[in-house]
């Protein structure tokens, strides 16, 4: 979850006058604060890009005639925040993402003017390569210099434990930014900006061990709108096999298989579930260990949850997927839920659905 003040959690859930500030960052270097009447900001972990925007209701005067106006779409960037009034004259704001606009379109005479974007990754994910490019070293180097490849003054902050990678080239046309993806698996982490736009190289919290940062509770004083439960066994895996064969290095190969070995797991590996393997191979990974690390952390995602819930809340703008939040639900039930994905509006109203990855009742 986003850094916020001890008072901002509660003022959720009491009476307030949310607020949204959208700032236009111009290609010459200006600042222009953007009159909005709505739009959202859906955040997606599954995504290729993690956040994108909508903005909706900005003046007609600012629709572009020539790419040089200021809501021109090649370079302008967008800063978008939401936060609370707290009712003493103060107020805090809570980043929601760094995005580089895309698309902005409307009747120039009556309006209104929708804007559009996806955050800063795509501006890596853009850039393909138009040389054979080869990475190595260790995993936090080789991120960090794909990303400056395409932004020089990116802002990475990695709180993994730095690994060695083995030799890979990636041909012409190739994806940076999904090669930076397959460089962080190799540390069983995953790369993404957050709310600020800086570039974070993070593995995926532990539900168990993981302290929960918010509780949706019902009843009075509560945030809790409502919730529903489900479980599917499409796309589920209860292993992952990493392997790693880098034989232009002259390595060996290596490969780990990591199970779910709950006996309380649904998709238990020795269970009723049966054996279910899903596979991943890379040439960055050079040793056990850290084909291991990469199996352990997509087996996370991969495997079915012990009970899958969506639920809706009042909207919390500082939430980042991964958090772990406790849910209280009206029954009196409790449970530990994993965050997915979500999607924060930019007006008063609209309600604030969160899909987890996964769920545990919580003793």
């Amino acid at each position: 979850m986003y850094p916020v003040s001890a008072r901002f959690l509660p003022r959720l859930a009491e009476s307030h006058r949310p607020i949204t500030e959208v700032l236009l960052f111009t290609t010459d270097g200006r600042v222009v604060p953007l009159e909005h009447t709505g739009g959202s900001v859906p955040v997606d972990s599954g995504a290729e890009i993690r956040r994108t925007c909508t903005v909706t209701g900005c003046e007609t005067a600012l629709l572009p005639l020539t790419p040089t106006d200021e809501l021109s779409t090649y370079g302008a960037r967008l800063r978008i925040s939401r936060g609370v009034e707290f009712g003493d004259g103060t107020q805090e704001l809570v980043p929601l993402g760094v995005f580089r606009l895309d698309e902005n379109s409307g009747d120039p005479s009556q309006g209104p003017v929708t804007l559009t974007g996806k955050a800063i990754e795509v501006i890596v994910a853009d850039d393909k390569f138009t040389a054979p490019y080869t990475a190595s070293g260790r995993v936090v180097g080789a991120i960090t210099a794909l990303i400056r490849r395409s932004i020089p003054d990116a802002d990475v902050v990695s709180t993994i434990t730095d690994v060695s990678i083995g030799v890979r080239t990636w041909d012409v046309e190739g994806d940076p930014w999904a090669a930076v993806q397959e460089i962080a698996a190799a540390a069983g982490a995953q790369c993404y900006t957050d709310g600020a736009g800086t570039f974070r190289i993070a593995t995926l919290p532990d539900l168990l061990s993981t302290d929960p940062v918010w509780e949706v509770a019902a009843g009075e004083g509560g945030v809790y709108v409502r919730g529903s439960r489900s479980m599917s066994s499409a796309g589920v895996y209860n292993a992952v096999q990493a392997r790693g064969d880098n034989a232009a290095a002259g390595g060996a190969p290596v490969q780990y298989l990591a199970v779910d070995n709950d006996p309380g797991s649904p998709t238990y590996w020795s269970g009723p579930y049966g054996r279910r393997p899903t596979f991943y191979s890379s040439a960055t990974l050079t040793t056990t260990a850290a084909c291991q690390a990469a199996a352990t952390v997509k087996l996370r995602a991969a495997r079915a949850p012990n009970a899958g819930g969506d639920f809706s809340t009042l909207p919390n703008p500082a939430l980042e997927p991964g958090d772990v939040l406790r849910v209280l639900h009206p029954d009196g039930r409790k449970e530990l839920h994993q965050v997915a994905s979500f999607t924060v509006p930019l007006d008063v109203g609209g309600d604030f659905p969160i899909a987890t990855i996964s769920a545990k009742e919580d003793g």
